[in-house]
């Protein structure tokens, strides 16, 4: 059996992630979770090696998988450790048409590492980092989002931050909307 590369940023780690992960070690001998050292076109809240760790406890169940950290190119990766198969998980047709362009990219740039799509469980299809990041933010309830030892970096993060979450969102009273509808 192949090995697999699942790479990502995992900023941070979600059920959606994990639930990935595990089902990728159910097809291949041997998962590497691959997390994205330093996304040109996304400011990550945790440094890669938070990242690392977040992921590392959240799949330590999981014994055919490993973590790692790269940079650059996703296929130079998948073939320093190995990879076949690159695998990503999808949950809108959004997420279809990206990962189309990008394999259609990495195909041309190393035709023999394939790549393998498995489709989000319907519980994960609206979970996503960034919404797992505001509604931690907004100081929503995440238990059903991602592991506690998330929900905790998130706590911590936030507060370091001086984004203490409120629990309350405040009240708008009628005569201040319509204030606003006049400015």
């Amino acid at each position: 059996m192949p090995i697999a590369l699942y790479p990502g940023t995992f900023d941070p780690v979600h059920y959606g992630h994990i639930d990935i992960a595990t089902r990728a070690a159910a097809l291949f001998q041997r998962v590497v979770v691959a997390i994205y050292d330093s996304p040109a076109n996304k400011r990550v809240l945790f440094s890669t090696e938070e990242r690392v760790e977040l992921m590392r406890r959240a799949i330590s169940h999981l014994p055919n998988v490993t973590v790692i950290s790269y940079n650059g190119l996703t296929v130079h990766c998948a073939r320093a450790v190995g990879a076949a198969v690159v695998v990503r998980g999808l949950r809108t047709l959004a997420d279809y048409e990206f990962e189309f362009q990008v394999a259609m990219t990495n195909q041309k740039l190393a035709p023999e590492i394939d790549l393998i799509t498995l489709i989000t469980r319907s519980e994960y299809a609206y979970l996503s980092a960034s919404i797992l990041k505001e509604v931690a933010g907004l100081g929503g309830d995440i238990s059903q989002m991602t592991p506690p030892h998330v929900q905790e970096a998130l706590r911590r993060r936030f507060q370091e931050l001086g984004e203490t979450p409120s629990r309350q969102v405040p009240k708008a009273r009628l005569r201040d909307q319509r204030a606003i509808g006049r400015e």
